[in-house]
């Protein structure tokens, strides 16, 4: 028989039997997600990779100038996460928490580099992470898709709606705001004065 996927809270229609053989209908709602999942991941994917390629040693000695210590290890952990928080997002495995990632990431970004420079991201504000983190907790809330690797295993409606929620943007801030507490002291800006 056909099997069907409707969007979460939304009532089941009726599929009916296409010559006894089983098809999986592709929704507007799984494509969106797919189409979602796949431009966030692979852009944060490649922002670690970015990292990577840049020489890790830089990106080191920028983490310590921002105050992130030890520098070495933030950016490994920066570095790698969005690698693997997006790669996990785009597949679809372990969604949730590959948007927790997001979210925590982001976060850690905006309080870091971004927020004081404004919304824009032509001043370099925190635009784009917030539109990373906001992306991440909506799929969050709606579910992987049923073109997913959660999906296929049958867990992709395990961590979606509200507990979604709780786990990519209340774990995500809280993560941001652990590692923050833990790492983060910003440089004290000069306030010698010449005489």
């Amino acid at each position: 028989h056909l099997h069907t996927r409707s969007p979460p809270g939304l009532p089941a229609f009726d599929s009916g039997l296409w010559n006894g053989a089983t098809f999986e209908i592709v929704t507007e709602f799984d494509l969106a997600l797919t189409i979602l999942r796949t431009a966030a991941g692979l852009t944060l994917a490649a922002h670690g990779v970015n990292k990577i390629k840049g020489g890790l040693d830089g990106v080191a000695g920028w983490f310590d100038s921002m105050g992130m210590r030890p520098g070495k290890m933030h950016a490994r952990f920066a570095a790698f996460g969005e690698v693997l928080a997006g790669l996990f997002l785009t597949a679809g495995l372990l969604t949730t928490f590959a948007c927790l990632g997001f979210v925590g990431l982001m976060t850690v970004a905006a309080v870091t580099v971004h927020v004081e420079r404004g919304f824009f991201i032509l001043d370099e504000g925190w635009e784009y992470v917030f539109i990373l983190s906001v992306i991440a907790i909506a799929i969050a809330l709606l579910g992987p898709g049923g073109w997913s690797l959660d999906a296929a295993v049958g867990v992709d409606d395990d961590f979606d709606g509200f507990v979604g929620l709780a786990i990519a943007g209340g774990g995500g801030l809280a993560a941001a705001a652990g590692l923050l507490a833990a790492f983060y002291r910003p440089p004290r800006a000069n306030t010698e004065t010449d005489a």
